[in-house]
């Protein structure tokens, strides 16, 4: 299955032609997923920088095969690795780059909420889905769940541990604001269980984080990480966000630099994404705001990574750095690579027995049937039949490095030990995508580069068409 790579490599090696449109069919022909090869692939490689969502290539189940199959997934036990997630859909204001805001916070609602979440994970660990592989990481995301009293988040992670089976090692992790997390706060939430707290900072610069709604001011939010980290109790991790209004490159070095000063545990380094509908894109259409950089975006994530490698910090995928080894962003890649994930609260997403499911958005709703057996918003979709393909090439791609094994022992359980290997269908575009600077062979691997990482949500998403057109996939999809 894999003795014919060589001669692969080789016979794929000759100059490829130009982009050409895709076929009439809509397929897109090899040609049409090629880099540009302009010598500067950090600044041009695609024309854009499409998202590669986690229902990729799932399909609508009809609306009557609805109960029944919701009823079947929570009828027998799990054999998959699984996550779990936890929504906390309040916010306390709208920060104006998010797309993900739900419902004004109001301290009346905590507890009510958090109940409801009980009942759920109550009703649910009375299914015999209950069991199978423990969770390898739980996250308790939002919105802003460190915006919940101190007494209702110790409720609710006990809970957690309590219906859930979790590994030993489970990392659970708090999602928030430093803004709504003080000490005891804190310390009451890494002794019910929490190991990793996980903060939306963006920007440390005030002339950025101001006009996106972030309340705290540099200096205040400086001193509570610090004393969050003196505490020294479970892994401390921020987001930070390149190409925001008002930004510079030398901004983003700056963001590390004080990271790594901070002694933070781990890091996201992730680029703006307009979202249509967003306050921030509306204020830009509407001349209130000066506009997000649309070009030299490159230069952003190499002055971010270039602070992160002097500071001795360690890449453990592709958006994110981890400063010690209590870092392991577990669920962060987990998710993406198409693991199960147990959904519990209001607007949850989750992926049980090959469906993608929504619990229901609505708090009332969701409130009012959370410990019955189906808290469900419209609609499931059902997993691509070549999923496990699609999924070994995702993780590889997220962890910064293809492997081409990997991708055909999932293409070989599903098509046979004589299906065309992954590397006869897809070496025309790795060889161009390498002559363009994206990737660098590394053992049997294709590492990304600092351009490939830059584009790797284009890439992952043109390696997944072109599976599409796999001579042994193809009549799968």
């Amino acid at each position: 299955m894999f003795a014919s790579a060589r001669s692969d490599r080789q016979a794929a090696s000759t100059r490829l032609r130009p982009p050409s449109p895709g076929h009439g069919d809509g397929r897109p022909t090899l040609e049409s997923l090629f880099a540009e090869e302009t010598g500067d692939p950090l600044a041009r490689a695609f024309g854009g920088r499409r998202p590669v969502h986690s229902f990729t290539g799932m399909r609508p189940v009809a609306a009557n095969e609805v109960p029944a199959l919701w009823a079947g997934m929570h009828a027998r036990p799990r054999s998959r690795p699984a996550v779990g997630y936890v929504h906390v859909p309040f916010c306390e204001n709208h920060c104006l780059f998010c797309g993900f805001y739900q419902n004004p916070w109001h301290a009346t609602k905590g507890a009510p909420y958090v109940d409801a979440v009980i009942a759920q994970l109550e009703a649910f660990a009375r299914t015999p889905a209950r069991d199978g592989p423990p969770l390898q990481a739980v996250y308790l995301g939002g919105g802003t769940p460190t915006a919940l009293a101190t007494g209702d988040i110790v409720r609710l992670i006990t809970a957690l541990r309590r219906h859930l089976p979790l590994t030993p090692d489970c990392e659970i992790t708090l999602e928030g604001r430093i803004t709504t997390l003080d000490a005891d706060k804190a310390l009451a939430a890494y002794d019910a269980g929490v190991t990793r707290i996980s903060l939306g900072v963006q920007s440390f610069n005030e002339k950025v984080r101001r006009p996106q709604g972030r309340r705290a001011g540099t200096d205040d939010l400086m001193q509570d990480l610090a004393a969050l980290v003196a505490l020294d109790r479970g892994a401390v991790a921020i987001d930070l966000i390149y190409g925001l209004p008002r930004q510079l490159p030398e901004d983003v070095a700056d963001d590390m630099h004080r990271a790594a000063d901070l002694g933070l545990d781990g890091v996201s380094l992730y680029s703006l994404h307009l979202i249509p509908g967003t306050p921030l894109l509306t204020a830009i259409e509407k001349g209130k705001m000066e506009p997000a950089p649309t070009t030299g975006l490159g230069d952003y994530l190499a002055a971010g990574e270039d602070a992160a490698l002097s500071e001795g910090w360690e890449r453990i995928s592709a958006n994110h750095w981890r400063g010690s080894l209590r870092e392991r962003s577990v669920y962060n890649v987990a998710a993406k690579v198409g693991h199960d994930c147990l959904a519990f609260g209001a607007g949850a997403a989750g992926f049980l027995d090959g469906l993608h499911y929504r619990i229901n958005t609505d708090l009332a709703t969701y409130q009012a049937d959370a410990g019955g057996t189906r808290p469900l918003a419209p609609g499931l979709m059902r997993a691509s039949p070549i999923a496990p393909v699609l999924n070994a090439v995702k993780s590889g791609m997220e962890l910064g490095r293809l492997d081409p094994r990997a991708v055909d022992c999932a293409i070989a359980d599903l098509c046979g030990a004589e299906a065309t290997s992954f590397y006869t269908h897809a070496a025309p575009l790795i060889v161009q995508w390498t002559r363009a600077g994206l990737f660098e062979p590394d053992h049997r691997f294709h590492r990304l580069t600092r351009a490939g990482r830059f584009w790797q949500v284009a890439m992952t998403g043109r390696l997944i068409s072109w599976l599409g057109q796999h001579p042994d996939l193809g009549d799968l999809t």
